[in-house]
């Protein structure tokens, strides 16, 4: 099971570093800090460039700490929190990801979740300090703490796109 759970880690913070890279980057063929900018605004999350950084400094350190399994919890909330939001931009056009979907970002806030649930396994920064086997209710805090963060950034965006009459 650990060895199963560090490469659950493993996978999911490599993954979103690449989804910041790109972003923030331009790297494995992103848009880039500009190009997303004007993607973010298209989307609704204003002011674009601050809300690029602040997307992909939270997909950064929420893989940091998956993959180093160290505060887990906290970990599992920014990864649930920013895939929210995340899934949210894209919820206009369904669930599959081949039609542009919200699929990928699910996917991802849900083995944060679940990473929440579980604790990292024997081999992380938890462990060593005695923590990597939360009680369920941290997890069920991590996923709670997560959506409370995804909440005003949803919110303010819906109200904008309102008062513009834009789609999203």
């Amino acid at each position: 099971m650990d060895a199963g759970l560090l490469l659950l880690r493993i996978a999911l913070a490599a993954l979103l570093l690449g989804h910041a890279g790109q972003k923030s980057l331009g790297w494995f063929r992103g848009s880039g800090l500009e190009g997303t900018a004007s993607m973010f605004h298209n989307l609704g999350f204003r002011p674009a460039r601050p809300m690029v950084v602040a997307a992909s400094l939270s997909e950064t350190a929420g893989a940091a700490l998956v993959l180093l399994g160290a505060a887990t919890p906290l970990g599992a909330a920014v990864v649930v929190g920013t895939m929210t939001v995340a899934a949210a931009a894209n919820a206009d056009k369904g669930l599959w990801a081949h039609h542009g979907g919200y699929e990928v970002a699910l996917v991802y806030a849900l083995i944060g979740a679940a990473l929440g649930f579980t604790g990292p396994g024997a081999y992380s920064v938890d462990a060593l300090l005695g923590q990597a086997r939360p009680a369920a209710w941290v997890g069920a805090g991590a996923v709670a703490l997560g959506l409370a963060a995804a909440a005003p950034v949803l919110l303010r965006r819906r109200a904008l796109l309102r008062r513009t009459g834009a789609q999203g």
